[in-house]
């Protein structure tokens, strides 16, 4: 007897390899990707605006890294003591509003050249739930713990989340015509909105989404999918039952890897785990001769992976 209802995926002909660029936004689980794209030392960029889950935030922080906005002191709000910005996620939070200024258009460059050169851009939708800063009716990304009243809630409808969707792709495209998109329901359940109100808002989305990859450059990953119907047991989430726990997240990782990372990159995937592996060990004597010729073999390890693939780089460090 057959206990699962296991999601069955083709790999994709337009695969991500260490040649490959990639730009990250979304939701908390495009972080969980990202952690996964970093161990394996991929070319990769995630959340320029930090951690974004509703179609318009995600918009309108890809058309400010396209055109490569500059925000300025007026574009912020004051909440007490701390300067923010409405469309950006609360770890650019500070008391000195010229530091915020600083990381949010650092990271927009940085965006703005990262999509430049994207081979994909890897986009995680969590809910069709929006709120309106209601001093000029515009969407807003983050509500920073600002009192409910000074926004109101509303739940975009399948039109609106299409337009949006398409409305990115128009404008990525115009800055690099050849990226390829996927796009992704984030498996993480926003049950504080209630549970009727999260299986419409991701219902919504998919919607939305699965009238758009018709279109050549445009594909769907089932995250969601997998984590609803496949790994159907809160065995598999973290202890607030909501997000997925290491396993869901290596299980997800590990059906993306075999639908989208070419065989090439998946050999290489196998040397990389074995150095970080032994990168990340913890020697009982660190001064032991055994232990410095772990080291030296180490290097040669790199060394070796570093000929076969120049693209990929040990000693980066993670922004």
């Amino acid at each position: 007897m057959n206990f699962r209802t296991a999601i069955k995926l083709q790999p994709e002909n337009n695969s991500i390899d260490y040649k490959s660029s990639l730009l990250l936004l979304g939701s908390c689980f495009s972080e969980n990707m990202e952690d996964k794209f970093d161990f394996f030392k991929f070319d990769q960029y995630t959340n320029p605006f930090g951690i974004i889950f509703q179609p318009k935030a995600i918009e309108k922080a890809l058309f400010d890294c396209v055109d490569r906005k500059e925000y300025f002191k007026e574009d912020l709000i004051r909440h007490g003591d701390i300067w923010l910005s409405l469309h950006h996620h609360s770890k650019f939070n500070q008391r000195d509003s010229k530091l915020v200024l600083s990381e949010i258009n650092k990271h927009i460059d940085r965006g703005h050249k990262t999509l430049k050169r994207a081979s994909h851009i890897i986009i995680t939708l969590g809910t069709s739930w929006a709120y309106r800063w209601k001093e000029d009716g515009s969407f807003v990304a983050n509500c920073h713990k600002i009192p409910q009243v000074k926004f109101r809630k509303e739940l975009l409808s399948s039109e609106q989340i299409l337009q949006s969707l398409q409305n990115m792709v128009r404008k990525v495209q115009g800055l690099n015509k050849d990226v390829k998109f996927i796009f992704t329901v984030s498996p993480v359940r926003h049950l504080k909105d209630g549970f009727v109100e999260n299986n419409l808002s991701k219902a919504l989305l998919l919607k939305a989404i699965h009238e758009m990859t018709n279109d050549s450059n445009i594909y769907y990953f089932p995250s969601y999918e997998i984590m609803m119907d496949d790994l159907r047991d809160y065995r598999f989430y973290k202890r607030d039952l909501v997000h997925p726990n290491e396993e869901a997240v290596d299980y997800i990782w590990d059906l993306f890897k075999n639908t989208w990372i070419s065989e090439k990159a998946s050999e290489a995937m196998q040397e990389i785990e074995e150095i970080q592996r032994g990168l990340g060990h913890k020697p009982f004597d660190p001064e032991s001769e055994a232990h410095q010729l772990f080291l030296t073999q180490l290097q040669h390890k790199i060394q070796n992976l570093s000929l076969k693939y120049p693209e990929i780089i040990f000693n980066k460090k993670r922004r």
